[in-house]
């Protein structure tokens, strides 16, 4: 497993990534402000102020880290744990927020469920609810930039359950033959709502799936920015330079329900 800052805070120097001092500080309240977001909609989601909320506390990393290696002109096609990725990319916050309420400033008045929001000017795709779905969709959207000779890449987030939907081996598989330039980034968080990913695979490892389609997967600690970071973005610069797809899993953990819907502790 890839880690570069361990988890008494030593880090391997050779491999860190030569990333600049206020990035760093960026990178950092982005995380914090996640955390915080996360917090404050699930207590709205409580008093009744919001109807749902998927937090994604202790993936924050996953989120931030991968986002940081992308360029303007990529497209995202998250899941419904990504808010982070989007804030990073120029999402505003209260714009989040808005739709979360559904109220006027909402671009989708109201349209769509809390958590599902995109906007093509960041070029990040509106979440479907449907596990997986957004898989093929990054595959295609990658295979055609790579017809048009347009210098993007795809990324597509998805949990350690989409792994067993029919649309991850469809995607990896085109992906794999054709070389389409997609990141595919799996953040392996455990559970599948209550299923553990023991039940989801008698592979050793998510990312070890990758080899049977031609491509290198990569497995790293999810909570380790840094790694995140470094495995993104040497990715994202094969499927530029034309060496096609690759998986990543980040191993993390979700540190609280599934959704607003669930109680882990019943």
């Amino acid at each position: 497993m890839l880690r570069i800052v361990d988890v008494d805070g030593t880090y391997d120097s050779k491999m860190e990534p030569k990333l600049p001092a206020e990035v760093l500080k960026t990178a950092y309240r982005h995380l914090v402000l996640v955390r915080t977001l996360d917090t404050r909609m699930l207590s709205l989601q409580r008093q009744g102020r919001i109807g749902f909320y998927v937090p994604s506390t202790g993936e924050e990393a996953c989120q931030i880290g991968s986002a940081m290696a992308l360029e303007k002109r990529d497209w995202v096609f998250p899941a419904y744990r990504e808010p982070g990725a989007a804030i990073w990319r120029g999402f505003p916050l209260e714009t989040l927020i808005a739709q979360a309420y559904g109220n006027a400033q909402d671009p989708q008045y109201g349209r769509q469920m809390p958590n599902h929001f995109g906007s093509a000017s960041i070029h990040y795709v509106t979440t479907s609810s449907p596990v997986g779905t957004q898989i093929t969709q990054a595959v295609g959207a990658a295979w055609a930039a790579k017809i048009r000779k347009e210098d993007s890449v795809s990324l597509t987030y998805f949990g350690d359950g989409a792994t067993s939907e029919g649309d991850f081996h469809a995607g990896m598989n085109f992906a794999g033959v054709f070389k389409a330039p997609t990141i595919f980034f799996c953040k392996n968080n455990q559970w599948a709502i209550s299923v553990p990913v023991a039940k989801q695979t008698a592979s050793k490892t998510l990312a070890e799936k990758a080899r049977a389609y031609g491509m290198d997967g990569v497995r790293l600690d999810g909570n380790d920015l840094l790694a995140v970071y470094a495995a993104t973005k040497a990715a994202v610069d094969k499927a530029r330079a034309g060496g096609g797809p690759t998986m990543i899993e980040g191993v993390t953990y979700r540190m609280g329900p599934h959704s607003s819907s669930d109680d882990p502790t019943r």
